[in-house]
């Protein structure tokens, strides 16, 4: 759950595929895609009239991409999880870690640390309305939620006034001390409340447990992979993402969260690990409708291709013949993002006691 919140690339630069055939007969729905080069379709659009349009500025973003689609049309949205090395600046990288250390000291004083942070009396307000820790753990996701779901929301009017990275600072600043507090409450309250049923003896559950909370971590929404974009190093942008996980399913954190929270539940087996589940599992699924609402709005006709394309359940559009898979589709995997996500995520399971200690420590 944690790594949903704290994280926001190929072994090669770009997948090259063979080009095919458009799916679509009509030129005038997506010109730039029947055109071989961005500088073509630069060239085309200067004799289109003066009109501007969000499709056709999403088109000509876009038209460099060189992955295919569906039954071998050229991709509508941007291929996910790319890291080219030679266009990386040491520059960049140095101001990430710098503006990292700064966010982590700042949260520990002004939020974790009970001698200077609000954190503890967060916590203690809201346990004053229940001494019931599912009441608690339930307040904390809904308030969570809300503040997330809704800074969201408001991303387009924000960037407007205020500019897309101090708007990503905003969000930051307010969605990670909740999502801590969560996280700390969740681990030292798991297991708390009524014991629903015990099924921790039960052999090869651990195995499969820990698998699907594993592959979990790998529906991370693509977007959490430029992490230059989440610190606002880069100017943070709303991507509308098409290959990886994507083709598997459109709302890929959404079923993380739902495998994570399935795992831990089953494991734990108790009211306050259901409360938790709960509370996750309805805040993601507001979040695929709220994410297809945002996307619609941002990129209209594009996003209607990408949604037609793919599915929200997963594997769906895949067994019916709406996505069709590269004969190398592994390939898209083989990314750095991937990579880390394993390392992370292997790394926080062998954390599990460190983070359990920290937990404790805070009396939350």
């Amino acid at each position: 759950m944690a790594s949903s919140v704290l994280l926001s690339h190929p072994l090669s630069s770009q997948l090259h595929l063979p080009k095919r055939k458009l799916l679509s007969p009509n030129p005038s729905r997506f010109p730039c895609f029947y055109l071989k080069t961005a500088n073509q379709c630069k060239s085309f659009n200067a004799h289109l009239p003066r009109r501007p349009t969000k499709l056709k500025n999403f088109v000509l973003q876009v038209a460099k991409t060189d992955v295919e689609g569906r039954d071998g049309s050229q991709l509508v949205g941007e291929d996910s999880a790319v890291f080219v090395l030679s266009k990386q600046k040491i520059s960049s990288w140095v101001y990430f870690t710098g503006i990292l250390g700064v966010v982590l000291y700042v949260l520990n004083v002004a939020w974790i640390d009970n001698s200077t942070g609000f954190g503890k009396v967060f916590i203690d307000a809201l346990s004053s309305f229940s001494d019931s820790p599912e009441v608690v753990m339930l307040l904390l996701t809904l308030i969570f939620a809300i503040v997330h779901s809704g800074l969201a929301s408001l991303r387009d009017t924000g960037e407007k006034i205020i500019g897309e990275r101090a708007f990503r600072v905003l969000f930051a600043g307010v969605s990670l001390p909740l999502a801590v507090s969560t996280v700390v409450y969740f681990i030292n309250h798991r297991y708390d409340g009524v014991q629903l049923w015990q099924l921790q003896g039960v052999p090869g559950l651990h195995e499969l447990l820990w698998f699907s909370n594993f592959i979990s971590f790998f529906f991370l929404y693509p977007s959490t992979f430029n992490l230059l974009e989440v610190a606002a190093v880069d100017k943070p942008k709303m991507h509308l993402w098409e290959t990886g996980i994507m083709r598997i399913t459109r709302h890929p954190q959404m079923v993380g969260q739902v495998m994570w929270c399935l795992a831990h539940t089953i494991w734990i087996g108790n009211s306050v690990a259901v409360a938790a589940s709960i509370g996750l599992i309805a805040h993601h699924l507001f979040g695929v409708w709220n994410g297809d609402r945002r996307l619609a709005i941002r990129y209209g006709e594009a996003f209607e291709a990408v949604k037609n394309r793919t599915s929200v359940i997963p594997f769906a559009a895949i067994l019916d013949g709406r996505q069709k898979l590269p004969d190398d589709y592994y390939k898209e995997f083989l990314r750095l993002p991937y990579l880390s996500i394993t390392a992370l995520t292997l790394g926080a399971y062998f954390a599990h006691p460190l983070m359990q200690a920290g937990s404790s420590g805070l009396h939350w």
